[in-house]
Order: structure tokens, then C-alpha cells, then sequence
């Protein structure tokens, strides 16, 4: 009996002098990792928060500590480790703004992480829930900005005018949709005059070479076919005249796709460097 007490006694003593931390000491933690964040020191911010999680045995900072963890992983470009923790958070809400704001940031997360067929399928699920319709215009207003990052500026332009604060994102959406290009009409117009899609979209070098080659290898088929010479005929054709009418079909498209992303790309600029309310 006297050897057992020799080795367990002191263990018991350790155990009963461990003690879990307090509330005053949760606050301490929780106000220093929130330093952390604060000072962009993202990845210590996650650690202290973690400690914060792991010590928090009545879960007082369930939501508040794991939304902190979700913002630093998104602020660090990961994305799918945001939306981990920010699924933790809506688990964790104590209320209906936490619900709602845990929710919004798990679309947002998404929205950046270009899955934004997932952020669209959860607005919608919001948007026919009874107990989010006072958030109907924010739904209508995230899901403007999935739109955008789905390149869907008619769709965006549709849900900003829904709200009642995106009257100049609802504008810029419409300007952007104004713009581009349309591809199969580019496609259509070069089916029947070569350069044509060049032409349209502003490529006109390429449109006047398009069209010349064309000229020169259709004039040069049908003078064979006139002239007897049938073989002649048939391999400028299908080795000249069809390479080129085909190549004339291709960079329509091409110019009309490209020219598209550079406008979409102006608009992404303007939004990230000169508009001032809530993004992504």
C-alpha cells in the first residue's frame, strides 16, 4: 500500500492543483488572439484561437472564436478551410443575426473560392425560408455578386435591382452586359462573310486578312473548276479555302471570348479598387 502511495499520491496532488482555465483567463485569450488578427498576424490568430476552443469547456466563444479562425483562413486565400470553420460558427449560432451572418459568410467563401453554384444553391435555400424573409434583400444582393464571379452580369444586373441599396452595382452590371460581345453572333456573321466576327469585335487586320484569304483561295477554286482542272480544285479547296474559312469561324469566337474577359476584367478592377460597400 505504501509503494502505491509513493508513485499515485503525487499525481493526485497535480490533479487536484490543475485547475481549467477561467472565465477572466478565456477573455485574456480571446482578446489576445483578436490582437493577432487585428495586427494581419493571420496565422497565429488561428493557433490562439484554437487554444482559445480547446480550453473553452463551456463553449462561451463557439461562434465568435470559430467565425475569427473562418475570416483568417479566408483572408489567407483558404478558402475551403474558411468555410470548415465557418460551418463550426453556424453550428455554434446563439441567435438569428449570428445564424444569418455565419450563413452569408459561408456564400461569401464560396463566392471567392469561384464555387458559386454552391453560393447561389444556398441563397436560394435562404430565400424560400420563412425565417429569412427580412434578409431578403441581402440574399437578392449576394447573390448579385455570385453572379458576377459566375460572369453573369444580366443575372447580377436582375438581382442588385431587387434591393434597396445596389442602384450602382445594378448600373455597372447592365453597362458591363451592354458592352460585351456576343459570341454566337460573332460565329453567325463569319459563317457568311469571312472577317465579319473580326470585324465586330474590333479586330480589323484580322478581319481584312481573313477576308482577302478567303477571297483569294474561293477565286482561285472556282477558276480550277472553270478551267477543267478538277484535282486543282478540290485540294485548294480543302487545303486552302476550308483551312482558312475555318480559322476565320475559330478566331470570331476567339476575339469575341477575349475581348469579353477583358471587360469583365475592367469591371472586376473598378469593383475591387473604387467601390466602397460590402465585397466578397
Amino acid at each position: 500500500m505504501k509503494v502505491y502511495l509513493k508513485y499515485f499520491l503525487p499525481l493526485f496532488l497535480f490533479a487536484a492543483s490543475f485547475k481549467m482555465p477561467g472565465q477572466d483567463a478565456l477573455h485574456s485569450q480571446f482578446d489576445y488572439a483578436k490582437s493577432l488578427y487585428d495586427k494581419e498576424d493571420y496565422y497565429d490568430a488561428v493557433t490562439e484561437f484554437k487554444r482559445l476552443l480547446f480550453f473553452d469547456a463551456g463553449n462561451k466563444f463557439g461562434y465568435t472564436a470559430n467565425e475569427y479562425i473562418g475570416m483568417s483562413y479566408k483572408m489567407g486565400g483558404k478558402f475551403s478551410d474558411a468555410i470548415r470553420y465557418f460551418v463550426y460558427s453556424e453550428i455554434n449560432a446563439a441567435n438569428f443575426d449570428e445564424l444569418f451572418t455565419a450563413k452569408i459568410n459561408i456564400v461569401r467563401a464560396n463566392i471567392l473560392r469561384r464555387t458559386t453554384d454552391r453560393a447561389l444553391d444556398l441563397l436560394d435555400s435562404m430565400h424560400v425560408q420563412k425565417k429569412f424573409s427580412s434578409k431578403t434583400g441581402d440574399v437578392y444582393y449576394w447573390k448579385g455578386w455570385a453572379y458576377i464571379f459566375a460572369d453573369r452580369w444580366d443575372k447580377a444586373a436582375e438581382s442588385f435591382s431587387k434591393t434597396d441599396s445596389s442602384r450602382t452595382l445594378e448600373e455597372l452590371c447592365r453597362k458591363v452586359e451592354r458592352e460585351r460581345y456576343s459570341v454566337p453572333f460573332a460565329e453567325i456573321i463569319s459563317h457568311f462573310i469571312p472577317g465579319a466576327g473580326q470585324f465586330y469585335t474590333g479586330h480589323y487586320l484580322s478581319g481584312l486578312l481573313s477576308l482577302g484569304w478567303n477571297v483569294l483561295w474561293g477565286y482561285l477554286t472556282i477558276s480550277a473548276f472553270n478551267a477543267g482542272r478538277t484535282f486543282d480544285g478540290v485540294m485548294i479547296a480543302n487545303f486552302l479555302w476550308l483551312r482558312f474559312y475555318n480559322g476565320n469561324l475559330q478566331n470570331s469566337s476567339k476575339f469575341a471570348e477575349e475581348e469579353n474577359i477583358k471587360i469583365s476584367n475592367r469591371a472586376l478592377n473598378y469593383l475591387q479598387y473604387n467601390y466602397s460597400g460590402t465585397k466578397p
